[in-house]
């Protein structure tokens, strides 16, 4: 075999680490049982894509004897109880070959994923759900993967959940978490960046619960993988710390698959790749063939298939009597281990009452109410980073509270998210020589200079099941560039992960445009279901902890200073972040309502005491931390917090772009630039965010308004 994406040879995998066996190639022997499966799994398969003219039917048809391994035999679940907490987990990250999840949700009986469900594939119908890729909302989906590479972080994530709760809450005799998680990925999965970076820490961190089951059909949309691809991935799955298992004959080995399957999960110190060669549109006549990859087969194709099958063509949507019963025991074997599990745990509670308590409370996503009371109610009137009262107001809570599980791009000096006595998430084996070791029950996790990683993999963390563990990321804002898909991932299945994103401004000084945001805040304002919270001072920042943990459905992202802001309560107030803006300073008389963002807002209450001591203009002052806030709020405090319904000009200052901020105001002293590489004040000065010179921009846009220079209506750039 050559090199070319296909990995070592069968007889060389005895040279992994473990000696794990190569599987047996079958030669043509084949259960009737199987076989029978087999070609109706790939012709309702064929169908359900021409049904509609599109899809995506090659990856799946391949992957037919994957599935029969691992939904039979394999695999623990339960079908009528899909929320089983202590189910194995399954990630489909080539996630375009959803029919292959979704029939095999059907044979092997979730309710909700009836025949007439299936057919809705690719239909026009609303309330249909096989979506193109799968979605967490539905029965049996554990994470919407969508975009290649996602699925294999998240995967990571699933299975450190697993590791965590185990090392936390397993006593001798009762391994109350004890699941597996298996990830299904294809050619592409394995180009993509992010899938390995979450593969580079998965073996780092010897995840032995993790098996990656690998569709190598050598095909991806362009054409054959050699196109693009010429490494041993076998080779490089070792070098990462993986177990390497090969299945030669992927299209039809059921029995070798299942051995490969159980001795993955049988692995005692690594995770384990199972490269498993498969044909993509087996039986169709572009089997092999790019062409399989996307598009239905065409009637003709789909007719010859049938006969070549012993199915009749003109029949459609066959699933016979034989298959059905192949798989009909499998809702009573899951509700025995949901049986067996809870037996398990009411011993657990009754020898440990308060471990099983708390376990139980976990297990049900509650958070202890305590943690309220551990958000600080008085900070230092020193000017203080608010990076650094980030870490003032959520540091206690994440030492006291299970829930949270905190982590970092390789920035914990600079992002302030440590707390005294925190323990590494980490193979309790490494001992590192920068310092002591961790264990798997660790909640503070070093994700390396990994940002698109860190956020896919709390996203997975985050699903393992509501609200058991609340993630945490951080890294500087600039930074969540790389990571802005699973950020959006995040927010589009309504999980809970608070991304604590630091240096959030061109006050963050020398490191230059490189590292200046201005642009990011327009991105993650504009992403559904995403908290951009971005605090002025402590106080802000307290409320800005409070309103993310207490958002159960929703991500957040807290934009933090790296430079001392100075400290504005009684002024602030926490509760005020909660409600997107607020006002600081009242003027009933006022000419013009300023708003302030963030660090900025000191000099915007220093800029309205300017314009009245200098021009005689009266100023209101609004703080203005969260766009999506403010939207949920009712007309009447929107209008009463702006004021611009009565006629009153409102001028933004924020060193962002402006893109967005003409909803809210009339002006913005904005960016349209990238920023420069100078010491923060002097980038201030630089930029024109200064007293004097914010004072001259806005008496001159009154002067405007006054003369016809400006019109209200049209948003200014100043």
């Amino acid at each position: 075999m050559t090199p070319g994406g296909i990995g070592t040879p069968a007889a060389a995998v005895d040279a992994s680490p473990s000696k794990l066996k190569p599987s047996t190639k079958l030669s043509g022997k084949l259960s009737k049982e199987h076989d029978l499966v087999l070609r109706t799994f790939r012709l309702l398969i064929a169908d359900l894509c021409q049904q509609f003219g599109g899809g995506h039917p090659g990856g799946a048809i391949g992957m037919a004897a994957i599935g029969i391994a691992l939904w039979k035999y394999v695999m623990r679940y339960a079908p009528h109880t899909p929320d089983f907490f202590n189910r194995d987990r399954f990630v489909l990250s080539n996630g375009h070959t959803c029919l292959f999840q979704y029939v095999f949700l059907h044979l092997t009986g979730y309710k909700a994923m009836t025949l007439d469900q299936l057919k809705s594939y690719h239909s026009d119908r609303a309330d249909a759900m096989c979506p193109g890729h799968p979605e967490i909302e539905h029965e049996g989906i554990e994470v919407t993967t969508g975009p290649l590479g996602q699925g294999v972080a998240n995967a990571v994530g699933l299975a450190m959940a697993t590791k965590n709760l185990a090392a936390t809450y397993n006593r001798s005799g009762f391994e109350v978490v004890s699941n597996h998680t298996w990830c299904m990925v294809g050619d592409a999965c394995l180009q993509e960046g992010v899938a390995l970076e979450a593969i580079s820490l998965a073996g780092h961190w010897k995840l032995n619960n993790l098996t990656v089951i690998y569709d190598n059909n050598q095909i991806t949309c362009d054409g054959s993988v050699d196109l693009t691809n010429t490494e041993d991935v076998n080779a490089k799955m070792r070098a990462c710390g993986w177990d390497v298992i090969d299945i030669e004959d992927g299209s039809y080995d059921v029995d070798g698959i299942v051995d490969a399957l159980r001795q993955a999960r049988q692995s005692s110190s690594r995770p384990t790749f199972i490269n498993v060669r498969t044909v993509i549109g087996l039986g169709s006549a572009v089997a092999g063939q790019a062409e399989a990859h996307g598009a239905a087969f065409g009637e003709a194709d789909v007719a010859n298939m049938k006969r070549a099958n012993g199915f009749d063509p003109d029949e459609f949507f066959i699933i016979p009597d034989d298959v059905r019963s192949f798989f009909e025991d499998l809702p009573a074997r899951g509700e025995r281990l949901v049986a067996d599990w809870k037996r398990l745990t009411d011993e657990y509670t009754q020898r440990y009452p308060e471990l099983g308590e708390e376990f139980a409370s976990r297990v049900r996503g509650e958070i202890p109410s305590r943690w309220m009371s551990l958000v600080s109610t008085a900070f230092s009137d020193k000017p203080t980073a608010s990076r650094a009262s980030s870490g003032l107001v959520f540091n206690p809570i994440a030492k006291e509270i299970n829930s949270f599980i905190v982590g970092t791009a390789d920035l914990s000096p600079s992002v302030h998210m440590t707390w005294p006595g925190k323990q590494d998430f980490q193979n309790p084996g490494l001992r590192p020589a920068c310092g002591p070791a961790g264990s798997y029950a660790g909640r503070y996790v070093h994700y390396g200079v990994r940002e698109h990683a860190m956020c896919a993999i709390s996203n997975g963390l985050a699903a393992f099941a509501p609200g058991t563990f609340i993630p945490v990321t951080s890294s500087f804002f600039m930074f969540y560039l790389y990571a802005a898909p699973a950020v959006r991932m995040g927010a589009l299945q309504r999980l809970q992960v608070i991304h604590a994103a630091t240096h959030d401004s061109i006050g963050m000084g020398e490191d230059g445009p490189t590292h200046q945001p201005v642009e990011l805040a327009a991105l993650f304002r504009a992403t559904p279901n995403l908290l951009h919270i971005r605090p002025a001072d402590s106080e802000e920042t307290a409320g800005a902890w409070a309103t993310a943990i207490a958002a159960r459905h929703t991500p957040t992202l807290i934009s933090t200073s790296r430079h001392k802001v100075r400290q504005l309560a009684p002024q602030t107030r926490r509760d005020g972040v909660a409600m997107g803006a607020y006002v600081l300073v009242e003027d009933d008389a006022a000419d013009v309502t300023l708003i302030g963002v963030g660090a900025e807002l000191a000099l915007v209450l220093d800029t309205s005491i300017k314009l009245h001591r200098n021009h005689g203009i009266r100023a209101r002052v609004v703080s203005f931390p969260c766009w999506r806030l403010f939207e949920a709020q009712p007309a009447a405090y929107k209008r009463d917090t702006l004021r611009r319904h009565a006629g009153l000009p409102a001028v933004v200052v924020e060193p962002y772009a402006p893109n967005g901020w003409e909803r809210y105001a009339d002006a913005g002293i904005c960016l349209r630039r990238f920023g420069h590489s100078l010491p923060g004040e002097a980038a201030y000065r630089f930029f024109g965010y200064d007293v004097p010179s914010l004072t001259a921009k806005v008496a001159g846009y009154l002067a405007g308004l006054r003369e016809g220079t400006y019109l209200r209506c049209e948003f200014a750039d100043l």
